[in-house]
């Protein structure tokens, strides 16, 4: 557990160190994805207004919009009754928080049959942006 201030006591020994974090637009209500922070991460996030995560594939910080443009300004941090969730009510600045384009990484729907439907289009193309 690790104690922000004299209140906050967030659990990231649960899940290994690292807490989920769920990023909802705070305009729309949109639910725009899901990462992970660690302490630092966290720590940084407080500290610049700006979203930043934890990669587990690279297993270092990055901030959210850092290559793209399509930066997350943090205007709320809300914690779950288990402290161990945080939600993040952003801005999302650049229309795209998926590395895929579209606006949110919910963006495929599952129908009644089991098949994926995409919904709405990218915003931009990945391989513009990230060279892949």
């Amino acid at each position: 557990m690790h104690g922000f201030g004299r209140e906050i006591v967030i659990d990231f020994e649960k899940c290994g160190g690292l807490i989920p974090v769920i990023a909802q637009d705070v305009n729309s209500g949109d639910v725009l994805m899901l990462a992970y922070m660690n302490v630092e991460a966290l720590e940084q996030t407080l500290k610049t207004g700006k979203a930043t995560y934890y990669s587990r594939s690279r297993k270092a910080l990055w901030v959210k919009g850092e290559t793209s443009g399509n930066e997350q300004e943090v205007r709320e941090v809300l914690l779950d009754c288990d402290g161990d969730t945080l939600l993040l009510r952003v801005v999302q600045r650049g229309g795209a928080a998926c590395h895929t384009g579209h606006a949110s990484c919910f963006h495929r729907r599952v129908a009644e049959d089991g098949s994926l439907e995409t919904v709405g289009v990218p915003l931009f193309d990945p391989k513009d942006v990230y060279g892949k």
